[in-house]
């Protein structure tokens, strides 16, 4: 079989650039080892994760916010099952809508391991033990990444366990320890916490979600204090062990001192790493850099003319949406189009309650440039909607040039912001001013005049509401 692109893996890079390629008018197929499509994010990470994230939010406004709202309930409880039925029903939805596409857009799906044979052939290795070779004159290699660990921990998947595990554990642990204060450590510590489990969270750096901005770190940390997650940043682990149904974890804090903490679950979230094996690269020599990820050129492309690779497996933010990005761009431009993509623009969010959201520069990212800026904030707790829901927690930052009242960078922490964040991208693609943001005229009440106030406030120093 000869195809004009092969895509080796089915996660949200994958697909989307196979049915880009065949929009294109490309023959097109897709190879996935598992026997169900839609990569990480739809089978263990985003779409499951925000299942859960969303049932647990329930029961927690079930418990704590209903009566406030003058709802009386008998007191709530949670059938942990049901919410663990519910989510795989999600993930069950969403893989067979990518199904639906491939065959909608007439796309060859193979199941199996594929590995590069040479530059244009990919052998697949099927589970009931037969292989095939197919033939594309471009490969596109879109294998994802896998939970990232550290070199002394022992991952039992039981009680020692990744992202993967936490989203299917067979009970609501008594004490949650989560090793990093990164994304996924905080949503599904934040779902277990819900549900009644302690949850400490130890972390290397000195902030928790250490990539966005700090007063989003400092925000968040204050917020989940008060839902009683416990925080233990600046502690370096030193050692994970398993007793039983108990697991001891042991770290330093930034005095040398050996803290210990104890509990019956240990998630190992300490982000992710490109996932690379099985595909023969070695063979026909395709380069990667030092942390295991595809070198490639600015069209995706890697050293083999013929080869590109996009998503978790090279450099950047491991995030499905840039992934779907690189994906389309490099179906694209195999068809001959000049497509774009700005890194600066990929937003990132934490879906936790509130959520967190950013794009562009951080404050540190320009005091560290020397670039002149101004910063505009306003709270959402003065915000009518905010009082109504009762979401009063979080901010919106707006970051301007301060010479051309350029938005360099919007940073959010409240209820609905991972939707919010992308008026800003909207307004940075078109490299729009504070004062371009604030002159729009935003609906009311609403949590989006937040963004309208900070920008104000970056502009000029004065928002109307605060």
């Amino acid at each position: 079989m000869k195809y004009d692109i092969i895509v080796i893996g089915s996660g949200p890079g994958g697909y989307i650039s196979a049915v880009r390629a065949s929009q294109l008018g490309k023959k097109v197929a897709i190879i996935e080892k598992y026997a169900t499509l839609g990569g990480t994010c739809l089978n263990v990470g985003c779409i499951p994760s925000k299942a859960l994230l969303d049932s647990s939010h329930h029961f927690y406004d079930a418990v704590h916010h209903f009566e406030e709202h003058g709802i009386s309930v008998e007191k709530p409880a949670f059938d942990f099952g049901k919410m663990i039925d519910r989510k795989a029903k999600v993930v069950e939805t969403t893989t067979g809508g990518i199904k639906y596409l491939m065959d909608k857009n007439n796309i060859d799906v193979f199941e199996g391991l594929g590995s590069f044979v040479d530059k244009t052939h990919v052998n697949i290795a099927k589970n009931d033990g037969t292989s095939e070779v197919i033939e594309g004159t471009n490969i596109i290699i879109a294998t994802g990444s896998k939970p990232a660990s550290l070199p002394f921990i022992t991952l039992d998947k039981e009680r020692v366990i990744t992202s993967t595990e936490a989203l299917k554990l067979p009970e609501v642990p008594k004490h949650l320890i989560v090793i990093g204060g990164g994304v996924i450590g905080l949503e599904l510590g934040s779902v277990y916490k819900r549900l009644g489990a302690d949850v400490t969270v130890v972390e290397y750096q000195d902030k928790i979600v250490p990539g966005m901005d700090t007063d989003v770190s400092k925000e968040l940390q204050k917020v989940f204090k008060k839902q009683g997650i416990k925080f233990a940043t600046s502690h370096k682990v030193k050692s994970v062990e398993r007793d039983g149904n108990a697991v001891v974890v042991k770290a330093t804090d930034k005095k040398e001192r050996e803290i210990t903490f104890s509990g019956d679950y240990c998630l190992v979230s300490v982000g992710r790493q490109a996932y690379t094996e099985g595909l023969g690269l070695e063979k026909i020599g395709v380069e990667v850099n030092e942390r295991g990820q595809i070198a490639v050129n600015n069209h995706l492309q890697t050293n083999i003319a013929t080869i590109y690779a996009i998503g978790d497996v090279v450099k950047g933010a491991m995030l499905a949406h840039k992934a779907e990005e690189e994906g389309v761009v490099v179906a694209e431009y195999l068809a001959g189009e000049k497509p774009h993509i700005n890194y600066n623009l990929i937003p990132g969010i934490v879906y936790t309650w509130p959520e967190a959201a950013s794009v562009g520069k951080t404050e540190d990212e320009l005091k560290e440039a020397k670039v002149a800026y101004k910063a505009g904030k306003f709270s959402m707790r003065a915000l009518g909607r905010s009082r109504a829901s009762g979401d009063i927690d979080g901010f919106v930052k707006v970051l301007a040039d301060k010479n051309t009242d350029e938005i360099l960078g919007v940073h959010m922490v409240g209820a609905r912001v991972a939707d919010l964040i992308m008026e800003a991208a909207v307004a940075m693609e078109f490299r729009a001013s504070a004062e371009d943001l604030a002159r729009i005229c935003h609906g009311h009440p609403t949590y989006s005049e937040a963004v309208k106030e900070a920008a104000k406030a970056a502009w000029d120093g004065k928002p109307l509401n605060a």
